[in-house]
Order: C-alpha cells, then structure tokens, then sequence
C-alpha cells in the first residue's frame, strides 16, 4: 500500500488493477488514512455511492466521510432538486473551506460523475457563510431568522425536513445541513439559553447542545446583488421576458420558484467546480471508479439531449404553460475537455477489477480476485451447494 500511495504522489493517471468492488473500498479506506491531504473518490452512480460510502464505514470507521451527490433532477428540468440532497452538498462544501482532513483518520469526498460534471457556487459564497450558535452567548433572535430567511431555509409551522425553521416565541427550530435531526434553539431575550437536538416526527428532545453550526441550505441567496444579476443576465440571453414568464416575476420579487436551480449561472458572476473546493496541484488524490469514464461519456449525452429538446419546444412555443428558455450546457456542466483539463495536473488512480494490460506503464496491481460467487451450484439440481463450498 505505501507503493500506491507514492505513485498516487505523482501527477498523471495511474491504473489500479485488482480491485474487483469490496475489495477497491478496503484500498480507499488505507489510501485516506496514507493522504494528508485527503482522497476524493468518484463513483460512476449513485448506487455505487452508497455502497462505498457504508464499505468505507465498515473498513475505516475513523476516517471522514464528505458525501457530495448530483442533483436526483434531470437536466433541465422544471423540478428542483431534493432539499436532503442540497443539504449534504452544501455541508460538504463547507467542510472542505472551514476544516482540514484528520491527518491521523484521513478523510474521502465521496461523489459521483454526475456531480462533478456539475458546476458549483464560488466559494466565496461560502466561505464565511456559516452562522455559529453557542450556549451562553448573545444571538439576536430577529437576526437569527433574517439569517435563516437570506440563507434559503423556508418558514413552516412544524419542523419535519432539512431547510425548514420555525418561530414560536422565544423558540426556534431548525433543521441545518449536515445534522441528523433538527434542533431547537431557546431564548431568554438576545441570550441563547439551550440547544435541543429533537425527533421531527414526535417533536420530543433527544439530546442537548452546547453550540450548532448554521449553514445556508440552497445553492442561490435571493439578496439585492443576485437578483440583480440574474435579471441581467436573464434578459441578456432570452430577450425581454414576457407578462406571464413566472420564473422572472418570482425572481424578480425575491421569491423561490420551481426550479430555479436549474439558472444557477445567472445568480453568480462565475460558477466553480468541485476541484476549486479541493487542495490544488497533487495534494489531493482523484479515483475514478470501474467504467467512470463510460458513465461521464453517458451522461454527457443525456445533457445534450434534454438540452436539445428544450431548445426545440422554446423554438416551437409547445412548452405546455410558460416557455422553458435553457441555458447552454456549457454553462451548467463541465464538457469532455473540462474534464480532462481539471484532472491533468492531479494525481489520478482508475481503479479496474481486470488484471492490467502488459503494455501500460503506469500500473499497480492491487492483487484483488474475484472469488467464486456458486451461481451456477445454486441453481443446479444436481449440485450439492455445500459440496461445491
């Protein structure tokens, strides 16, 4: 495992044969606990997301799991994207900027190809963004809820999901990214005087707090400059937007639409990706899952197809309500070279389950082999599967 580690040191690609799935989670899990920068690990989907996720549980319970998924929307959708989902994104992306891996524990950016095809907020939009709640201390209850209110969190009677907040008196519940459970913040005038995490089902306390970390919950503030920019920007590229377009007039008013995610550019002066989140140069390795570079190939297509489409009903005004105007897709996801350009000047492992070809240079066979799954025994009639075993 140190040959591995000193090769994944190195910029270029790297390919790590012998690692059929299981086995390819026991090597990230020592490979993150070797990087003191961390290891960032990019699963063709999300099924095999989650099952790297609950491997790297099992064979590195110590080390820092930072999961950032796509968007469960399609591409240019009418749809916005999972509340849950954009919690954890968010709160990975800000425990990139606040914290530094464990050197001891290490710490693995779980994630996919469809995310990091995705283009992100700068991280200027969060660096900084997150508003720390502390027993004992002063916390203006009304700045509170305008922070809670800027920072995309929607004001419900009961707490039941990630990104909702509620007032109550001198009570106010919120659920933040990154927490299991929402918590409930009492007040005695500007003073904090306790944190309860509770059950969003039964409402009932679970545990205490001495502080929280509050974190916005969407990938857009609807403050002055955004909305700004994106009226801007808006009718800069569709031209001016008609009586009945609901997505200008709901910006425009500093309201939330369905949606609207999907013209994040038009909030931001620039967008970032996941890489200007992570360490720059070799510092932080990059692992492409087993056919990762057929899955980016895939949902590339897809883009461009929905994109098509889109193009084709604004063209004929047969949108079914208010005419969908897409942006490029160029400007929402990374294309084939930006791609690749992100990944030239980093050290890149692409794991396989085969055994390498003889004439490629850069390899390390991790000495992983498939065993034999007794499929053929199981359905056999005239096998005895404990035989075979």
């Amino acid at each position: 495992m140190e040959l591995l580690t000193k090769k994944l040191e190195c910029p270029g690609r790297l390919l790590i044969s012998g690692a059929p799935e299981g086995f390819d989670a026991l090597l990230m899990a020592e490979l993150a606990g070797d990087a003191a920068a961390g290891l960032v690990f990019v699963a063709r989907d999300d099924v095999r997301l989650a099952r790297m996720a609950e491997a790297l549980a099992f064979f590195a319970p110590r080390t820092e799991r930072l999961e950032f998924p796509a968007w469960d929307c399609l591409p240019y959708d009418r749809v916005s994207p999972n509340g849950e989902i954009v919690s954890r994104r968010i709160d990975t992306l800000t425990r990139l900027l606040e914290t530094a891996p464990d050197e001891a524990a290490g710490r693995v950016v779980l994630t996919t190809v469809s995310a990091l095809l995705q283009r992100v907020p700068p991280r200027a939009v969060f660096a900084g963004a997150t508003l720390h709640a502390t027993v004992g201390r002063p916390l203006d209850p009304e700045a509170l809820v305008a922070f809670l209110a800027g920072s995309g969190y929607v004001r419900s009677g009961t707490v039941m999901e990630p990104g909702e907040y509620a007032v109550r008196g001198g009570i106010v519940d919120v659920f933040p990214p990154g927490r299991a459970e929402p918590v409930r913040l009492d007040f005695f005038g500007d003073d904090l005087e306790g944190i309860r995490v509770f059950d969003p089902a039964t409402q009932r306390t679970t545990g205490t707090l001495q502080g929280t970390a509050l974190k916005p919950v969407s990938e857009m503030l609807l403050d002055e400059a955004a909305i700004a920019r994106f009226r801007s920007g808006y009718r800069v590229l569709f031209g001016a937007p008609a009586r009945d377009d609901p997505l200008y007039e709901a910006v425009s008013a500093g309201r939330r639409h369905m949606g609207m995610e999907h013209w994040l550019p038009l909030f931001h002066e620039r967008l970032d990706t996941l890489f200007d989140y992570l360490p720059a140069g070799t510092g932080t390795a990059v692992t492409l899952d087993h056919q990762a570079e057929e899955a980016r190939g895939a949902r590339l297509e897809t883009i461009a197809d929905y994109y098509g489409a889109r193009k084709n009903l604004e063209g004929s005004g047969a949108a079914g309500g208010w005419v969908y105007k897409p942006l490029a897709p160029e400007a929402l996801y990374l294309d084939a070279a930006d791609w690749d350009s992100a990944l030239a000047n980093r050290a890149v492992g692409q794991i396989s389950p085969f055994d390498a070809p003889e004439h490629l240079e850069r390899v390390f066979d991790a000495r992983g082999r498939r065993g034999r799954d007794f499929a053929e025994a199981r359905t056999s009639a005239e096998t005895n599967l404990f035989d075979a075993v």
